[in-house]
């Protein structure tokens, strides 16, 4: 089994697609690396050589920075538009889509499952 930058490769996938479980990795970044090292992206993971492996390892912590590093400066990111008090940092803050979604019928996922911030109306006497 391939291991590259900690995540393990599932073997019976096209090294193309394999290559998009690192979690920085995409797509074209996987076509990139490929055709920079003339892999043939329709290898199955299992198939590779130890020395391709290796190759592999190497280009994409050259070429880009990916899972722990990169998650650590999306955080970081996050942190610094909380910290400035910009829209997006309070978006981020009080839990509510970031990027211009509609709230009132949508955004179950973001809004998670919020309790009313009113009682519901009683039976007036």
């Amino acid at each position: 089994m391939a291991r590259i930058a900690g995540v393990d490769l599932p073997n019976n996938k096209r090294i193309e697609v394999a290559l998009t479980y690192i979690y920085g990795v995409g797509n074209s970044t996987a076509k990139k690396v490929l055709s920079a090292l003339k892999i043939d992206s329709n290898v199955r993971a299992k198939d590779l050589s130890e020395e391709d492996v290796n190759n592999l390892r190497k280009e994409i912590e050259k070429t880009t920075k990916v899972e722990g590093d990169l998650r650590t400066e999306v955080s970081l990111n996050i942190k610094r538009l909380m910290d400035i008090n910009c829209y997006r940092g309070l978006r981020h803050k009080r839990g509510l889509p970031v990027r211009g979604q509609n709230t009132k019928n949508n955004a179950r996922t973001r809004k998670k499952n919020r309790k009313a911030a009113f009682a519901p109306k009683s039976a007036v006497k």
